[in-house]
């Protein structure tokens, strides 16, 4: 487990987040249940946010990634830490509109967002919007012609960095389905291409070398790269960009094969991008860009722990012994996509001994339905409380109605204690956009 005082275990051995038992937790709402630490998530905040202000003079804002955990309350959090958000979505845009963040420190991703999406995003008076494509490029400018308003944009670039990370994503790689190559004249064509457009106004680029990474170099070398490719536009084009999103990637702890970062850990990466991008700037003489980052999964993955209740036990004899949850892949897919790697510990005896590894199954009809394997724990029994760490990010993002189970709610802890962020469904939801046409009656 990371050092921190909000995530302990209490004199009665039971799991402590955010001040509340975790035993308590489960109790009082139920399994499977996700579990917040609201001020493990405003510490990350404002440690990336602190830093800018400190090392970049302000120059900058972190953008929560709306992706890593997308949720009303998160938005609220966010807006009251003074910080920016990033979406990928016409949903995760409505949801942040809801919630009442201000638009203007909105920025919109995705490499294929929907006319529909596009209109919405105007209409909300979002303050940037990444294209990716000479299409999108196109439609964003007639759109924004039809309203006579001019939108700020940048541009996503792939600057040739591959950051030691899962195959399955990375995402600055020349073969790519996101952004235009540096290496190839792809990024400096598309440059030429929005600087001729009338409604749309240029800001700068914005690149993403991928997820899960702890080597600092991986964010200097695309940091580099990206200000020689500016210096490069402004001799050639004499478009100098004012705006650096350098996206996010940074690495937080799963299991013990990751290293335990401490919030300075953070602050040096942040430190280490800052004096690269200042260098360069300095270099090329060309002014130091306004730098935009988003740390989504560290600012929430380690601060999200999902509960369980321990069923049924099964061992198979010299082979496997299996320990199911009342919960899945259905709220829980990264194993049964990634193989991704977790810290597993009964809440209810969190300070005994391991004394087997078991493989953690779901409730699902599918064999591959598994959240962990060959984790070790304690002998579990029926009825134990088991806690799966660091799921914070990615797991209710990635959450699903398969097999017509419930994606689980949400809480928020905090000095002991729990509010729902997201409600339990019912039965009554999954039904909800259910028709039966009148032929089948």
């Amino acid at each position: 487990m990371n050092e921190r005082d909000t995530l302990k275990i209490n004199d009665k051995g039971h799991l402590e987040i955010g001040g509340m038992d975790a035993v308590e937790i489960a109790k009082k709402f139920g399994t499977p249940i996700y579990v917040f630490d609201e001020q493990h998530i405003r510490n990350m905040m404002r440690v990336y946010k602190n830093t800018i202000d400190r090392d970049y003079s302000g120059n900058g804002i972190v953008l929560y990634a709306s992706k890593a955990f997308s949720c009303m309350s998160i938005y609220a959090i966010a807006n009251q830490e003074n910080i920016g958000v990033d979406v990928v979505s016409g949903g995760e845009l409505f949801t942040a509109i809801k919630a009442g963040f201000p638009a203007d420190k909105i920025y919109m991703h995705g490499n294929n967002k929907l006319i529909s999406e596009l209109n919405f995003a105007i209409d909300s008076k979002v303050g940037t919007i990444v294209v990716d494509s000479y299409r999108e490029a196109d439609i964003l400018d007639s759109l924004c012609a039809e309203r006579k308003i001019k939108q700020n944009v940048l541009i996503r670039i792939n600057p040739g960095v591959e950051a030691h990370t899962h195959a399955f994503v990375q995402t600055a790689r020349t073969d790519s389905k996101f952004g235009f190559s540096v290496s190839d004249g792809a990024a400096e064509n598309m440059t030429a291409h929005v600087l001729s457009k009338d409604n749309l106004v240029l800001r700068g680029y914005h690149c993403h070398i991928g997820s899960q990474i702890f080597e600092k170099q991986s964010f200097v070398l695309a940091a580099n790269k990206v200000m020689d490719f500016m210096a490069k536009t402004k001799v050639r084009l004499g478009f100098e960009a004012n705006t650096l999103n350098i996206g996010g990637g940074f690495g937080i702890w799963y299991n013990d094969e990751d290293p335990k970062l401490q919030l300075s850990d953070y602050a040096d990466y942040l430190k280490s991008l800052i004096s690269a991008v200042k260098n360069k700037a300095k270099e090329h003489n060309l002014k130091e860009p306004y730098l935009v980052i988003e740390p989504g999964r560290s600012i929430v993955g380690e601060a999200g722990i999902t509960l369980y209740t321990v069923g049924a036990i099964k061992e198979i004899t010299g082979i496997k012994k299996y320990v199911a949850i009342d919960g899945g892949m259905f709220e829980n897919p990264r194993y049964a996509i990634y193989q991704s790697k977790y810290t597993v510990l009964l809440a209810n005896r969190a300070n005994e001994e391991c004394t087997e590894k078991v493989s953690v199954a779901g409730k699902c009809c599918e064999s591959g339905d598994l959240v962990a394997v060959d984790v070790p724990l304690p002998k579990a029994e029926s009825g134990d409380i088991m806690a799966v760490l660091s799921t914070g990010a990615y797991n209710y993002s990635m959450a699903s109605n398969y097999n017509r189970n419930f994606i689980p709610p949400a809480v928020l802890v905090n000095n002991g204690k729990a509010d729902y962020i997201i409600k339990p469904q019912n039965y009554e939801d999954l039904v909800r956009n259910d028709v039966i046409p009148e032929r089948l009656k």
